[in-house]
């Protein structure tokens, strides 16, 4: 990507996020669904298939790795559908203590146990005429899935401690991280709710497949961390963009905005460039290749060859760094006492700026 692509990417950034893209026009120029940014084919179908099923009343479930944003798809489908003017309510099951969660989950009556010093309306009766969205369902114990089956098959419960029986008209959005169909296998998911939650499964794709949205995703979270924070960083540079694209992501989209947060915050103003990421992006990267060598027949003198090549890198990154010691030995990986040295053996001292 020319660098000049990337300044004109960051400079539109403000208008794409003025613009809603959900019916008609270019697929291809469609940029967001709501809250969500993508342009890839991948997350184009993920569009498309939230349009088809927002609507209908079947029961959802959202696959993707942790940070890949399983709780906006369920947000937009929300937001999308018939219930939209009523309660959207999430609740995370892989975060409440299991003797806690049944609670939360479908309230309990003053005495029911130890504490329960008044009522308490649950997540679904609070849900009721909206939607419940129960995020890593694959970590609630089996007693609890029996009592999910229920109120997914017959939508009633009772409040635990209770004997009145309480009907709910909720839809159901679940997700996991997890692959439920292995989990069915190895007995820890019940295999009646597995198929009774996957009537429409939406599969997340994880950032690494999904790297022509990236640059997109950078701009939109540095317009945002700008505006919060009142900094003033202009953009990334191509090399560093180059970075960041190749980078795996393992926390996908959630690791890609804390990473941008960090730097608007710690950078201040100006542009992103190499020496500004953290060193788990740039530690693996290997500098742009020397020319070839040419070897004669009589041979090459090591010792000045690799002398060269050590000047050229440092010559390289101190460019890359407008000259600024300090950050050419963090490019480098090397003291900054350790670069200065090189750079007098090199004579180079006259070029580099102090710091």
């Amino acid at each position: 990507m020319a660098q000049q692509a990337v300044n004109q990417l960051f400079s539109e950034i403000s208008e794409i996020e003025d613009h809603l893209v959900v019916d008609g026009g270019d697929k291809q120029s469609q940029r967001k669904f709501g809250d969500i940014i993508g342009n890839s084919n991948n997350m184009h179908d993920v569009f498309s298939l939230i349009e088809s099923v927002a609507d209908s009343d079947s029961t959802i479930i959202i696959n993707g790795e942790t940070g890949t944003g399983k709780g906006l798809i369920a947000r937009e489908i929300h937001k999308h559908s018939n219930r939209k003017n009523k309660p959207f309510v999430q609740i995370n099951c892989g975060a409440i203590p299991e003797n806690l969660l049944e609670s939360e989950l479908f309230g309990h009556v003053r005495g029911a146990f130890t504490g329960a010093t008044s009522p308490k309306l649950g997540k679904f009766e609070i849900a009721n005429s909206g939607t419940i969205f129960l995020d890593e369902i694959g970590d609630m114990s089996h007693d609890l899935q029996v009592k999910l089956l229920r109120v997914l098959e017959e939508k009633e419960f009772e409040q635990v401690g209770g004997c009145k029986t309480i009907r709910v008209d909720v839809r159901v959005i679940a997700a996991t991280h997890r692959d439920l169909e292995e989990e069915v296998q190895k007995g820890n998911f019940r295999e009646d709710l597995f198929y009774r939650l996957y009537v429409i499964p939406i599969a997340l794709p994880p950032l690494r497949d999904r790297k022509s949205d990236i640059p997109l995703l950078t701009a939109h979270f540095l317009k945002y961390f700008n505006e919060k924070n009142k900094r003033n960083v202009n953009g990334v540079s191509e090399e560093a963009m180059e970075i960041i694209m190749n980078h795996s992501w393992k926390g996908n989209v959630r690791e890609l905005k804390n990473m941008v947060e960090s730097l608007v915050v710690l950078k201040g103003d100006g542009t992103i460039n190499p020496v500004d990421l953290p060193k788990k992006l740039t530690k693996t990267i290997i500098p742009r290749v020397l020319p070839r060598i040419e070897i004669s027949q009589e041979g090459i003198c090591l010792s000045t060859a690799v002398s060269e090549f050590e000047k050229n890198l440092i010559v390289q990154c101190l460019e890359q760094t407008k000259w600024v010691k300090k950050k050419a030995a963090k490019l480098l990986q090397v003291n900054r006492t350790t670069l200065v040295e090189k750079i007098k053996r090199h004579q180079l001292e006259q070029a580099a700026v102090s710091m």
